[in-house]
């Protein structure tokens, strides 16, 4: 499915689903809705003296008026025309794509512009939206709805270079996020850590990045201990991935080369270990490795980006399972860096996984770093499932993490990281526990757990396990996985660039 940029008028389109956009409460239609109102005879002016459909953000009509070519016209609401974004246009976007799929249209056309003219950043964020909205995963599926055949974006005037680069930046990038949630939503049984390593070297080839993949062996002259441990229960052996993206542009002052490195847990399949999870939640264990998806989806999104400084990914990947060899509760592991820690509970293992990707990014010498993880339920219990917790020291940071969270729609929300919960994670058969024996404030103690082994970087750790699944759809959102933090990751490194 491609998005196509088009001058055309919305009326003058043959298109199985023409969706329109329709500002809430401004008294008198434009852009496209007042276009479409003129060829209908006030077709569109009819639905909104009915309060039906007041053109509330995503509200939506499906109306069949006369003087369209169109089979159908969806009313798509954009809100108030002050509170209009190109995050909010691309969750219209979206959803504008999810009912064309959903009423088997095979051609979908959308005039979304309010003006006489379409803007860089509406265009790119519509053609991303179109197709986050559009994404279905069906591999396993014997009755899903087809795919639209097309998807054009209509433009009041000429579909000019510029206009055209932005729709296909934004397709791009909504190709990068969709390929992400489908590794988070591909089952354990099909994807293990040595599948993912494959999906991340065609990945880094595509993009024209390099990829080193690490096996047990290599591991183990390393001193990768804590990835080892988690992945010996496993029939399929632990890897970790190294990406690296050189710079596409010259940094903007002499000197060294800065370096970005981002983390994703990989966790392909989490049973809990021998501190097993209940059956509730065992089924949604195969997102455990999001973070690592979101790192995927970060580096098939590069075309679309403009970086003057080295961007490395990490991965480290592991199957959390059961057997003779499998890790147990008391049993005490060494870190890359050499720190000792005393395992209390084999289901906080992706903060082990994390020990071991910090303690190799220390070789960058990195200007930032930034972690991923589904990492404790916790988060959960403290901040509901509308954002994902930020931990840093770093105040600048934190609020640039947090503005790129809030202009894509991954919002964060920082909490604390004092050393007094960091305290609470000293052991004494080892240097530190792997989980705290006290059940409060569980999301703080991991992060606390993983600041010691970020000691002297610039970090940050973003614990995506409240976010990365989505129980129902909305806007850009699909039921399932959803690739939460690869977008928040791509706008953040745009303002890391910019500056």
């Amino acid at each position: 499915m491609d998005v196509f940029l088009r001058k055309s008028n919305p009326a003058a389109r043959a298109t199985g689903v023409l969706a329109v956009g329709v500002a809430e409460g401004s008294g008198k239609l434009s852009g496209a809705a007042q276009s479409l109102d003129r060829s209908t005879r006030g077709a569109v002016s009819a639905v909104l003296a009915t309060g039906d459909f007041k053109g509330k953000h995503l509200e939506t009509a499906l109306i069949y008026p006369e003087g369209v070519k169109a089979k159908r016209v969806l009313l798509v609401g954009l809100g108030p025309q002050k509170t209009i974004t190109p995050q909010r246009v691309l969750a219209v976007a979206a959803t504008a794509a999810r009912r064309a799929r959903e009423l088997g249209a095979e051609t979908l056309a959308m005039a979304l512009h309010t003006g006489a003219t379409l803007d860089v950043a509406t265009a790119s964020a519509a053609a991303e939206g179109a197709v986050l909205g559009h994404y279905r995963h069906t591999a396993y599926k014997s009755d899903a709805k087809p795919p639209l055949d097309r998807i054009e974006l209509l433009s009041p005037g000429a579909a000019t270079p510029r206009l055209a680069t932005a729709v296909a930046s934004g397709e791009l990038r909504g190709e990068a996020t969709c390929l992400a949630r489908d590794l988070a939503n591909t089952p354990g049984q099909d994807l293990v850590p040595e599948q993912l390593a494959e999906r991340a070297v065609e990945i880094a080839r595509t993009v024209g990045a390099t990829a080193q993949v690490l096996d047990v062996p290599a591991m183990e002259r390393l001193g990768m201990g804590c990835v080892l441990a988690v992945g010996r229960g496993s029939a399929h052996a632990p890897r970790f991935v190294v990406l690296e993206a050189a710079p596409t542009s010259k940094p903007r002052r002499g000197g060294r080369v800065p370096t970005v490195v981002v983390i994703g847990k990989g966790v392909t399949f989490d049973t809990g270990g021998y501190s097993l999870k209940p059956r509730e939640g065992m089924s949604k264990m195969k997102y455990d490795m999001s973070g690592a998806a979101a790192v995927l989806g970060l580096f098939a999104s590069l075309p679309t980006l403009d970086l003057p400084f080295k961007l490395v990914g990490l991965i480290p990947s592991a199957e959390n399972m059961v057997n003779s060899r499998a890790l147990k509760p008391g049993d005490v592991v060494r870190a890359l860096d050499g720190t000792t820690i005393e395992v209390t509970n084999t289901d906080a293992e992706g903060r082990l996984l994390l020990a071991d990707a910090l303690g190799y990014a220390k070789r960058y010498k990195p200007d930032a770093v930034v972690n991923l993880a589904t990492l404790t339920g916790a988060i959960s219990v403290a901040l509901g499932r509308a954002c994902a917790g930020l931990f840093t020291r770093d105040d600048a940071f934190a609020a640039e993490l947090t503005q790129a969270g809030e202009s894509v729609g991954e919002r964060l929300w920082r909490m604390p990281l004092w050393d007094d919960y960091l305290v609470e994670m000293k052991g004494d058969t080892a240097d530190l526990l792997n989980s705290s024996e006290r059940r409060e404030g569980a999301a703080c103690t991991a992060a606390a757990f993983l600041e010691h082994f970020a000691k002297g970087m610039r970090w940050a750790h973003l614990d995506i396990a409240s976010t990365a699944w989505t129980y129902a759809d909305r806007g850009e959102y699909t039921r399932g996985a959803n690739a939460f933090g690869s977008r928040l990751l791509v706008k953040w490194l745009e303002g890391v660039a910019a500056r």
